[in-house]
């Protein structure tokens, strides 16, 4: 019960896609856990800056970038603060959710930190999970999901969840 979607498009559009599909099931009912991400534009000579809202918690977005000033060329992401979000979503998941729907599998999964501890919890609990794997860390993610991933295309994401939430039900 690990559906991920990997699209060729930009970051974006999977983070817009797995928003507005935590939103619809979150106005059916659906306990969710887990992390959408939202990018803020500020121009054309500026990154943008990348926040998570924690699914199933009321408390305030995480800024997981950081400016690190013009010109450089390091890693933007604040690895304390995708922690601190982390912790947040485990929190969360231990209180019980139906679904996890997390913002992407990606360089801090691949290499054993991030998110990857909740997907594992997750599952080994029953409750399934959905996320986005962006090219080039494809390979990394089939080395951790092995048998238990199911790829879907950006169009059946939904009717994913509506299954394994039937599932789940059964």
């Amino acid at each position: 019960m690990l559906g991920y979607i990997s699209m060729n498009g930009s970051p974006g559009e999977a983070d817009m896609l797995l928003t507005a599909l935590a939103a619809d099931l979150g106005q059916r009912g659906v306990r969710l856990a887990g992390a959408v991400q939202s990018n803020i534009d500020l121009g054309p000579d500026c990154s943008c800056e990348m926040e998570l809202r924690i699914l199933g918690d009321h408390g305030p977005t995480v800024r997981i970038s950081q400016n690190l000033g013009s010109g450089s060329e390091g890693c933007r992401l604040d690895a304390g603060a995708l922690e601190t979000a982390v912790a947040r979503v485990q929190s969360v998941l231990a209180a019980g959710a139906d679904l996890v729907i997390l913002n992407k599998f990606a360089k801090q999964e691949a290499f054993g930190r991030g998110f990857r501890d909740v997907i594992a919890a997750a599952l080994e609990q029953g409750v399934p999970v959905l996320t986005y794997v962006p090219e080039g860390y494809e390979a990394a993610f089939t080395e951790f999901a092995g048998d238990f991933a199911e790829k879907l295309d950006h169009a059946g994401a939904g009717a994913w969840c509506a299954a394994v939430l039937d599932g789940k039900a059964a």
